[in-house]
């Protein structure tokens, strides 16, 4: 699955042409590395997000075409 599908599927980000364009400003790394839209997320992969002043950092635990608003925090484990 594309990463800027992912965040959006599981509501890391609430539209999808924010997340491509956080994506294409450099605010959103995997693994460490600056991340294009366009990367395809895995299992185990670590997703770095700034959203201003704030960081987020997530574990990928599951990937998923569709989830329910009450399913999406099971996609992801909040990492220190």
């Amino acid at each position: 699955m594309r990463l800027d599908k992912y965040l959006k599927v599981a509501r890391l980000d609430q539209a999808p042409h924010r997340a491509n364009d956080a994506c294409d400003v450099g605010r959103v790394t995997v693994n460490g590395k600056p991340a294009k839209a366009s990367y395809q997320v895995k299992l185990g992969d670590v997703i770095e997000i700034a959203f201003g002043q704030r960081t987020m950092r997530v574990e990928v635990l599951n990937i998923a075409e569709h989830a329910l608003k009450a399913d999406a925090a099971a996609m992801y484990k909040e990492l220190p």
